[in-house]
């Protein structure tokens, strides 16, 4: 999954401190004769000096590394859940958003009973890499409807041909646009747009004329802040019904979550 930014490592930063805390405490309840015995701690131990007790917790936790990385494990843990709860909160919350943003491109069957949204990068190679199962999920379901949600995390070039995509679209040619891009090699930089734009038909003044349209770049806004709040932070990402898939997947898993989103919609 290509990565906008890094969350394991800049959570284990900030998690440092209170695992610390509470390995210490941890450690306290462990070593101390009285708690080990379901009693109040003795007064030896109440009057234990700092730095002994420092002492006898640093050594527990030598003797004990272990229970570093369970802890660590255990917090990554409750971590992933919390977020995966917020995210499923913010799926409700902005599904209409998702779903039925009229100035979000759509393909397939417009009128589909279920809708795969994707958020993708043109310069994400594991987008390219998973656009020919999109084609087959299209392709071989007639009542599937697709939402495109541009989201350029990959620098300027990547940031242009969204902008150029979403222009596309006011000459109707946006899904031919974006199939033709997913199946560029190299960058998709600024020649390769325009490239792209001319083979498939593109009237390219006109299309870099619409790409100053303020509109698109608050349509780019809005799926960065979109993507946020459902906690996708590289590309692609895909929502299919209630399920959230971060990171590229196969044409049988598209298709497992798309039966399962029809069988809840007849539940």
């Amino acid at each position: 999954m290509a990565q906008q930014v890094k969350p394991t490592v800049s959570r284990l930063g900030y998690l440092v401190l209170p695992l610390l805390l509470i390995i210490a405490a941890g450690a306290w309840y462990l070593l101390d004769p009285g708690f080990r015995a379901g009693q109040q701690p003795s007064t030896a131990s109440e009057n234990l000096p700092q730095d002994a007790f420092e002492r006898r917790v640093r050594d527990y936790l030598v003797a004990n590394p272990e229970v570093i990385v369970e802890a660590m494990q255990n917090l990554e843990r409750k971590q992933r859940e919390a977020e995966q709860t917020e995210a499923q909160a913010a799926l409700a919350t902005h599904r209409d958003e998702l779903l039925n943003n009229p100035d979000s491109p759509v393909s397939g069957n417009p009128q589909g009973d279920v809708t795969m949204v994707e958020f993708f990068d043109y310069n994400c190679p594991y987008c390219r890499q998973v656009a020919p199962a999109m084609v087959e999920a299209e392709d071989g379901d007639p009542r599937l409807r697709i939402v495109y949600k541009e989201f350029p995390i990959l620098g300027p070039n990547s940031v242009f041909a969204a902008r150029a995509a979403l222009a596309a679209r006011r000459q109707n040619l946006y899904p031919q646009f974006h199939k033709a891009m997913m199946q560029v090699s190299g960058a998709a930089d600024e020649a390769q747009v325009v490239a792209v734009a001319e083979e498939i038909g593109l009237d390219v003044e006109q299309l870099r004329i619409d790409m100053q349209d303020p509109g698109i770049d608050a349509e780019i806004e809005r799926n960065l802040a979109l993507a946020r709040a459902l906690r996708i932070n590289g590309t692609p990402g895909f929502v299919i019904g209630d399920e959230i898939l971060r990171g590229a997947t196969d044409l049988q898993t598209m298709q497992r979550l798309i039966d399962q989103a029809r069988k809840d919609q007849n539940r």
